[in-house]
């Protein structure tokens, strides 16, 4: 009711979609701080909200300004021509920058860069979750969506400055913590041809504690987190003790870097619990 709303029709199989929704994106996040947000709707998975507003094709991107459409972007497909018109529509209507939570402005970026980081694109996200931190410096899921991020971009060293630049009391919140350690999990990863190698010599000698390790950490790396799984797992039934528990702790580290709360954690954690205690 007091922001500007970009409402965004899409469908996954729209080309002319997927190329205007990077601009978009970062047009919003600019004009976050001004009370403008981006909602999209897939017109697929909510057809009758697309019906209730007559889409007919797509993209179709209308504004929207306490529940009733104020102009239609849908030809706007410029940065220049998108900036323009929200600039008209901000001069004329009431629209009310800020709030008394912050975290809630942000709510909505987050959730947009927190989207594209599930697709795999660690660059637009990187983009998106930078402009967010610009907004709110001190925010943890910012920082770490920016951290998660860098990391699936393979900038190792970019997500390192951020992490070392970041106020202590922020940085230990749990999603950086999460963060820092798929940081640091991803900087094993391997090119194809040295990942191939290790899996090899894994399999050349299954009672090489060693080869096991170096494999599981590649592969984990390289995003093949369940045969890094399966070759930690088997590490720990074959000698729990093995250099202080090493396997044991590196599919800890492996949990911690993904998220306790993900269900492919809970489901390898409960296989972890049967190894050890039948």
């Amino acid at each position: 009711m007091t922001s500007l709303v970009v409402l965004d029709f899409w469908a996954e199989w729209c080309g002319p979609c997927k190329a205007l929704t990077p601009l978009l994106e970062k047009v919003c996040a600019e004009y976050a701080d001004k009370g403008v947000v981006l909602a999209k709707v897939n017109v697929d998975e909510e057809s009758f909200i697309a019906a209730q507003f007559q889409v007919r094709t797509i993209p179709t991107v209308y504004a929207i300004f306490q529940g009733q459409p104020v102009a239609d972007l849908t030809n706007a497909r410029s940065e220049s021509q998108l900036k323009a018109t929200i600039d008209q529509l901000l001069a004329k209507l009431p629209v009310q920058p800020g709030g008394a939570e912050p975290a809630q402005d942000i709510a909505p970026l987050i959730a947009m860069g927190e989207e594209v980081l599930e697709s795999g694109d660690g660059e637009r996200a990187a983009g998106i979750f930078s402009q967010i931190v610009e907004i709110a410096p001190d925010s943890a899921a910012a920082n770490a969506g920016l951290v998660k991020a860098l990391t699936l971009a393979g900038q190792t060293d970019e997500a390192d400055a951020v992490l070392a630049a970041l106020d202590p009391k922020v940085a230990a919140d749990p999603l950086l913590v999460q963060a820092k350690a798929a940081l640091e999990l991803a900087k094993d990863k391997p090119d194809d041809s040295e990942l191939a190698s290790l899996r090899s010599a894994a399999a050349a000698a299954p009672d090489d504690m060693e080869a096991q390790l170096a494999f599981a950490n590649a592969a984990f790396a390289a995003g093949e987190r369940d045969e890094a799984a399966a070759t930690l797992l088997k590490m720990v039934a074959a000698d729990r003790t093995w250099n202080e528990g090493a396997a044991r702790a590196k599919l800890l580290q492996i949990f911690e870097a993904v998220g306790l709360e993900d269900p492919w954690v809970s489901a390898t954690r409960r296989k972890l619990s049967t190894v050890l205690f039948g």
